[in-house]
């Protein structure tokens, strides 16, 4: 009896593990490899060393990449609209913790990366911290 009711505790934990998955597909955004290092020591990107700052890094991904410290951590999105079509307008700008997309004017929370309204979150890329080096991949 002890040996079931053991394995009825052990049958959930191989069922809660999760793999580093996840469903980062939109309709408006192609997937582009994203392989980028930053060096933080590097007078362009030292304000990356501060909570509640962020880059904007030109000629990765669709748009290029919003790169923004949480404070806890860092956070890299695409800077293309999510909810729009790749056009002139679809770049998104950095407004102190929020992402401004010109074709709408919805405003993406650095964060979260999700706007009020919208179905569709930014596309966020991973990121790796190394010391004072980051590597947002995807």
């Amino acid at each position: 009896m002890k040996k079931y009711i053991f394995l009825l505790f052990l049958i959930p934990l191989f069922y809660s593990c999760s793999n580093n998955d996840f469903n980062n597909s939109n309709p408006y955004i192609p997937n582009y490899t994203v392989t980028l290092e930053i060096n933080m020591n590097l007078p362009a990107y030292s304000k990356l060393l501060y909570v509640s700052n962020s880059i904007y890094y030109a000629g990765q991904g669709a748009r290029g990449i919003i790169v923004f410290n949480t404070g806890s951590g860092y956070n890299a999105f695409d800077a293309a609209c999510p909810n729009q079509a790749i056009s002139s307008c679809s770049t998104m700008t950095i407004n102190g913790i929020n992402a401004i997309c010109a074709c709408d004017d919805a405003s993406y929370n650095l964060f979260t990366g999700l706007a009020t309204g919208k179905k569709y979150p930014m596309k966020q890329y991973r990121v790796e911290v190394n010391g004072n080096v980051l590597r947002v991949y995807n």
